[in-house]
């Protein structure tokens, strides 16, 4: 049943001011349209140039339903492509990652690509003379992706030619990135382990909405973090340190009034942040030796004004989450409908010392594993939603909570910390990007 394909109007129509029909989250129709639209209409996250470290290094993800590949070519540059050979469209590269060496070259018959994408030889070429084979696509090589932009490390693509510039379609937010890699003393970061990854049974723009929702630490992870910290009370005697764990997992039972107080700032395009004049990791235990490595770096006032940025966490639409302080992104991956494969990376600051990358390790497991501290809490409330979505008691879902009438969207701005207008500030991307590349006057006519 086709209610929404091609019909910008139904879909705009399922985003309201305060609220969202549940066919966003249960539809398997929209969700195909999110693959065919949404994705390639936006910039995506596909991997960090340090992954490619030399050449023939190369990564695979997807956009969509789009498989795509990136490569580090012989003179260092990146280049980004669609999996698949020009012959018959099989996959050049099924692994995660790897190093091809000098060129790809097909499984199925052998065709083999430069790193750049380039064809580089055909078996049995002699076959082709006298074909017109000079003029087919097939001949280019490797299809590229045009639009692909390399900041700071971070990889993003778009498939749409005629899409939102990235520097429009980012504008201030990449401040978080820029944050979290100046982190390091010498501006840089590097992936030196494989991500957690582990699926959800729940639609990925759950997990996307949850990072910024601030309401729920409180109660969906009390009986976690909040008998971690009790049981550490008990225990804790005389004791005047805290020790790491304590300190990662116990602000999540932070009260509303600290995350009200520590705010939310959004941006256009549906990218925001919480925890702009504070959050849960500004009282983490210095480093020693960190300071003066960042002193050193940048200077005095320029170290403090890096490390006192201490942003919780920053969703860049669609579908990814990056906590500058402990250095992790998440990736929330759109498999079906009702599922989503999460990878949640950790990031080496290059120069600083080991216990960084510790605490961000454990911040890893402890925090955004499925058998972690409070993983597992998120984890059934999305499970208990997708479930619930199904009934038809009520057909919408609300996302009123300090809405004010005559809300703009597409602008900067830091509201109270437990408001859901960031969440409606998605949902208004959604809409947008999800209907750009339709013909509205089409369905006007209609």
């Amino acid at each position: 049943m086709d209610r929404y394909r091609n019909n910008a109007f139904a879909i705009d129509a399922l985003v309201r001011d305060t609220e969202v029909h549940r066919d966003v989250y249960v539809d398997p129709e929209i969700f195909e349209l999110e693959m065919e639209h949404l994705f390639p209409n936006s910039w995506i996250y596909i991997g960090h140039a340090s992954q490619l470290a030399k050449p023939g290094d190369f990564i695979t993800a997807n956009i969509g339903r789009q498989p795509v590949l990136a490569s580090r070519h012989t003179d260092g540059s990146i280049h980004a492509f669609y999996n698949r050979c020009p012959h018959k469209g099989v996959k050049i590269a099924s692994e995660a990652c790897g190093n091809t060496g000098k060129f790809f070259r097909c499984p199925y018959h052998a065709w083999s690509f430069k790193t750049d994408g380039s064809l580089l030889a055909i078996p049995l070429k002699k076959g082709y003379e006298g074909t017109g084979f000079g003029n087919a696509q097939a001949n280019e090589g490797l299809s590229r992706i045009r639009n692909v932009v390399v900041h700071r490390d971070f990889i993003f693509a778009q498939l749409n030619d005629n899409g939102v510039s990235f520097e429009d379609y980012f504008g201030e937010s990449l401040s978080t990135i820029d944050n979290m890699v100046d982190r390091s003393p010498e501006g840089k970061l590097a992936v030196v382990a494989a991500p957690i990854r582990y699926m959800h049974t729940c639609n990925w723009k759950m997990l996307v909405e949850n990072q910024t929702d601030t309401c729920h630490p409180m109660v969906a992870h009390e009986s976690s973090a909040g008998t971690a910290v009790k049981v550490w009370k008990r225990e804790q005697s005389d004791s005047t340190e805290t020790p790491m764990a304590v300190q990662l997992y116990g602000p999540f039972m932070s009260p509303y009034e600290f995350y009200e107080q520590s705010g939310i700032r959004i941006w256009p395009n549906g990218h925001g942040h919480t925890g702009v004049a504070n959050s849960i990791h500004s009282n983490y235990s210095d480093i020693e030796g960190y300071l003066g490595q960042m002193v050193a770096a940048y200077g005095e006032t320029r170290a403090h004004e890096i490390l006192g940025e201490v942003r919780h966490n920053t969703v860049y639409f669609p579908n990814i989450m990056v906590k500058g302080a402990v250095q992790i992104l998440r990736n929330f991956i759109p498999i079906a409908v009702d599922k989503t494969l999460v990878e949640s990376w950790v990031y080496r600051l290059v120069g600083a010392p080991d216990k960084l990358y510790e605490r961000a390790l454990m911040y890893n497991r402890f925090i955004n594993a499925p058998t972690s501290i409070v993983g597992h809490d998120d984890l059934e409330m999305y499970e208990r939603a997708q479930e619930g979505l199904k009934s038809n008691g009520n057909q919408w879902v609300n996302l009123q909570r300090l809405y004010e009438a005559g809300e703009q969207a597409d602008v900067t701005a830091v509201i109270n910390g437990t408001s859901e207008r960031q969440m409606r500030n998605q949902f208004h991307a959604w809409a947008k990007f999800m209907t750009l590349d339709m013909d509205k006057r089409v369905e006007a006519a209609e």
